[in-house]
């Protein structure tokens, strides 16, 4: 096989362990991805709006706010306006969705982060710059996604 076979081999594994970590994921939670991103970020940070949520998970606000419509749905998260200006929401987690996030399993990105924070740093920047370089050869180094290992649309359920 020549490399660059080799290489959209690799590209190829990494894309099908993404998709079936997400089916996984949906399977024992109910959860996607993304949904699971944003109701950990709202344990971490306790309540918080929309616009910090979204920056916290590196997300549109657009998009932060469609999933949130949908956990909002299932009884996951609720919003609450701010007591002191009325022009804040919060999203604030249910106890349903307290205990939805202790059952979750753990997203593929936290082994990897896990794993990837073990090398030593001049294999982090080599593997960085060499994924960097694919991203832009495949013409999606200006996509604006976020860091999460989730294969399809952030809004799919």
């Amino acid at each position: 096989m020549e490399k660059h076979e080799d290489v959209l081999v690799a590209l190829r594994q990494i894309i099908r362990a993404i998709d079936l970590h997400s089916r996984q994921l949906s399977k024992a939670s109910g959860l996607t991805g993304p949904q699971l991103l944003l109701l950990q970020a709202i344990r971490e940070h306790g309540d918080i709006t929309m616009r910090k949520l979204a920056q916290a998970t590196h997300m549109s606000q657009a998009t932060a706010t469609t999933i949130i419509d949908r956990l909002e749905q299932k009884q996951l998260v609720r919003r609450e306006r701010s007591k002191t200006d009325k022009r804040k929401v919060y999203a604030v987690l249910t106890e349903e969705g307290a205990t939805k996030l202790k059952s979750a399993p753990t997203p593929l990105q936290e082994s990897f982060i896990q794993r990837f924070q073990s090398l030593e740093e001049w294999e982090q920047n080599l593997l960085l710059s060499s994924v960097q370089r694919v991203s832009s050869m495949m013409n999606a180094h200006d996509l604006d996604v976020a860091p999460l290992l989730q294969v399809g649309s952030l809004l799919r359920e």
